[in-house]
């Protein structure tokens, strides 16, 4: 993982940013599941429940409605009985049951033996004299009760659902039943009373009897086939009421709710396609995610403008790190503002490291690392500042010095004096050089000055200012003496430390060639 962040030299904004992109993108990724998720299983919770509902209003209405309907049965199967042969009170309680409560798309009356002796509309192909055997006239007769029929087709080529109630007279002797019929196919009363379209969300709804047969659906060609049997079903027939979530016949994902008609032992159930369910849940969870994605671009513009404010100072004391040997980088490291507790701590690392630097130097110049005759670092002393200086990455330039005629000096007065005059060329030198300026004797009458800097201007001005004061001072009732300099840079001149002192001293020896008092 170290080499992955350190590969693209990512810096501490960069590292930031990238951390929030990770944290925010996987924050991103599980919120929007966790809605997803969230608002399909409240939905799906929410359709049950309203499946449920609406299934129990509509089984309610459907069982007072019945309710109602066998009490008119009822009602005439009293009447009848009372003068059963009287034709005429057989027309009018057939014509009344049909015209008054339009629950039946026709009313019929039966004797015990299966003809059918009074009827309306009149307008059905019936003949009284026959005797009917169709599957709701058979139980009807055989069950002497009150019974509601499964679906069955009639004499009359129709699907339909019987209601009848029986006829006794005062001896309790049956005398046959008076019935209506439901055309399932046709305008009825299941028709009016539940929604034949789709309703809330696409949901639709559906009847079935105690045989498991659908007497309405809102696809007519399914009125009359059987429900296939399924943990569904089972769930139908052993609970008056519920919900739950199904395959239906097709292969749809379905939530089901369901409640019972206690009076005719139907089942209504309300179904609805999960798909249409989700279709609504996919929007909520786009406008979410839109919401949450720019929710998301504000804080991540929040964070990069907080990492600047972050990573700044951080990124000036780095800078600051590698220029330690710099006179005046104190001075930029105490303008860098401790905007927080790391960079203070950071600040103040450096300063103690500048310091440290600073005091080496002090160290170093007390060593074994200076000459004893003047005071100024030997060729170890000044080996060790140039490693310094190319570990640090620092540009200097290499000042090669000499004495013009400094053999004539010892000769003349002896080299007594020809040490007094190297003391003072080396406190001319440390006069006019700074102090993080290297000064050197590497032998004899030569020295090498390793200046902090690389504009050529500055350091030929520098070697010029020292060149014009040996030329003006008197050494001590010797007369005055001159010096030649060479300059060489590093790392223009060259990497190899060694080569530019070689072109410093080559240059040095140029200007003794051209005149000597001079530098080249």
């Amino acid at each position: 993982m170290r080499q992955v962040l350190l590969a693209p030299r990512l810096n501490l904004r960069s590292l930031i940013l990238l951390l929030t992109v990770l944290s925010v993108t996987c924050l991103f990724v599980f919120a929007l599941f966790f809605v997803n998720y969230t608002v399909k299983e409240r939905l799906i919770d929410n359709s049950l429940a309203l499946n449920a509902e609406y299934s129990s209003r509509i089984a309610k209405h459907t069982n007072y409605q019945f309710e109602e309907i066998l009490k008119n049965l009822r009602f005439s199967a009293n009447v009848l009985g009372k003068n059963f042969f009287n034709e005429n009170l057989r027309s009018n309680e057939v014509l009344r049951l049909k015209s008054q409560s339009g629950n039946f798309n026709s009313v019929f009356l039966a004797d015990g033996e299966g003809h059918i002796i009074s009827f309306f509309p009149t307008t059905l192909k019936i003949d009284s004299k026959q005797i009917y055997k169709t599957y709701g006239i058979t139980e009807s007769i055989k069950r002497k009760q009150t019974y509601i029929s499964s679906p069955y087709w009639s004499s009359t080529k129709r699907l339909i659902v019987i209601v009848s109630e029986p006829i006794f007279n005062a001896q309790g002797q049956y005398l046959g039943f008076i019935a209506g019929t439901i055309y399932l196919q046709s305008k009825n009363l299941v028709s009016e009373m539940l929604a034949s379209k789709y309703g809330y969300k696409k949901n639709y709804t559906y009847v079935m009897d105690d045989q498991k047969r659908i007497i309405f659906h809102a696809d007519a060609r399914k009125i009359g086939q059987k429900v296939q049997v399924s943990d569904g079903l089972t769930s139908m027939l052993q609970q008056q009421d519920g919900a739950f979530r199904l395959m239906n016949s097709q292969g749809i994902d379905s939530l089901v709710g369901f409640s019972h008609i206690p009076s005719v032992n139907w089942i209504v159930v309300s179904q609805q396609p999960i798909d249409e369910l989700f279709a609504q849940a996919n929007i909520i969870i786009i406008n979410v995610s839109i919401g949450i994605t720019l929710f998301y671009f504000f804080i991540f513009f929040v964070v990069w403008r907080l990492s600047g404010l972050i990573a700044l100072p951080l990124n000036h004391l780095a800078k600051m790190a590698s220029m330690l040997s710099r006179p005046e980088v104190q001075e930029k490291i105490n303008k860098i503002a401790p905007v927080y507790f790391e960079v203070d701590q950071f600040k103040n690392s450096l300063m103690l490291s500048s310091q440290n630097f600073n005091e080496k130097i002090d160290e170093l110049n007390q060593s074994v690392n200076t000459d004893p005759l003047t005071g100024l670092y030997n060729r170890r002393g000044m080996k060790l500042f140039l490693e310094e200086f190319v570990h640090m990455r620092t540009e200097f330039a290499v000042l090669a010095v000499d004495i013009d005629f400094f053999k004539k000096v010892n000769d003349s007065y002896g080299h007594d004096k020809g040490d007094i005059v190297l003391q003072r060329l080396a406190r001319l030198m440390k006069y006019h050089f700074r102090d993080n300026d290297i000064c050197c004797r590497s032998g004899g009458e030569e020295f090498i000055i390793l200046v902090a800097a690389s504009d050529p201007v500055t350091v030929f001005q520098a070697a010029e200012r020292l060149r014009k004061a040996v030329e003006i001072t008197e050494m001590d009732n010797m007369g005055r003496v001159t010096i030649s300099i060479g300059i060489a840079y590093w790392p223009h001149s060259s990497e190899d430390v060694e080569e530019v002192l070689k072109l410093a001293d080559q240059k040095l020896y140029q200007a003794k060639r051209e005149g000597r008092n001079r530098i080249c």
